[in-house]
C-alpha cells in the first residue's frame, strides 16, 4: 500500500528549506503541524494582509507563497492538498466570526480550494528546476482563472458588484490580469523557494 504523503524527491532536491526537511516514508507529527500551520497561515494572508494593489486577481500572491514554503519545508506528495484543507477550514471559520471582509469573497476562497490539489497535480512528476517552475507557474494560473470564473459568474447573475463598471469592461481588464497575476504568483513562490540544489544524496557523495 503506498504511504501517504510519502517523500517527493523533485522538491526535496530543489527545496531552498531541504536542510530543514525530512526524507522518512512515514511523516512526522511535527511535519503535519507544519502542514496545518501553514494552511492556517495561508488564509491568515489572505484575510488580513492588504497589498493595497488596485489589481483584479493580485491576491493570488497572498495564496501561492505561503503554499509553496509549506511544500519547501513538508515536500511530500499531497501536502498541498493538507495545506488547502487546512486554509479552507480557517477561511470559513474566519468569515463566520466576522473576520472576513472584502478579502475573503468567494474568489479568495476558490483560489484556497483548488490551490492545493492543484499545485499537487501540476509538481507530481516534477524533477527538475524547470518543471518545478512549470508546476507552480500552471498552478497559480489555475487558480486565479477559477477565481476568475467564479466571480465573474456571480457578477453576471448579480451576486457581486463589478466596482460601478459594466461586467464587460471588468471582465475585459479581469482576464488579462488575472492572468499575468496566477503566472507571477507562481513563479515569484518557485524562485524563492526552489532553485537548482542538487539532490541530498548526490550532495554527500565525495
Amino acid at each position: 500500500m503506498t504511504p501517504a504523503l510519502k517523500p517527493h524527491p523533485g522538491l526535496l532536491g530543489k527545496s531552498r528549506l531541504q536542510r530543514l526537511a525530512r526524507a522518512s516514508d512515514v511523516p512526522s507529527t511535527t511535519e503535519w503541524l507544519i502542514l496545518i500551520g501553514f494552511g492556517v497561515l495561508t488564509a491568515a494572508m489572505s484575510t488580513l494582509i492588504d497589498l493595497h494593489l488596485r489589481i483584479p486577481g493580485h491576491a493570488i500572491l497572498k495564496v501561492v507563497f505561503p503554499v509553496a514554503a509549506g511544500l519547501a519545508l513538508v515536500p511530500r506528495e499531497g501536502a498541498g492538498s493538507i495545506i488547502g484543507v487546512s486554509a479552507l477550514a480557517t477561511a470559513i471559520s474566519l468569515r463566520m466570526l466576522g473576520f472576513g471582509g472584502s478579502g475573503l469573497g468567494f474568489g479568495a476562497l476558490t483560489s484556497l480550494t483548488v490551490i492545493g490539489p492543484t499545485l499537487d497535480w501540476m509538481l507530481r512528476h516534477a524533477s527538475s528546476s524547470r518543471a518545478v517552475y512549470i508546476g507552480f507557474v500552471l498552478g497559480g494560473l489555475f487558480a486565479n482563472l477559477s477565481a476568475l470564473l467564479v466571480r465573474g459568474t456571480l457578477k453576471g447573475v448579480g451576486l457581486e458588484h463589478a466596482g460601478g463598471r459594466p461586467l464587460s469592461v471588468w471582465l475585459s481588464q479581469a482576464v488579462i490580469t488575472y492572468t499575468i497575476c496566477g503566472i507571477v504568483a507562481g513563479l515569484l513562490s518557485a524562485s524563492v523557494w526552489f532553485g537548482a540544489n542538487l539532490p541530498q544524496q548526490q550532495e554527500s557523495s565525495p
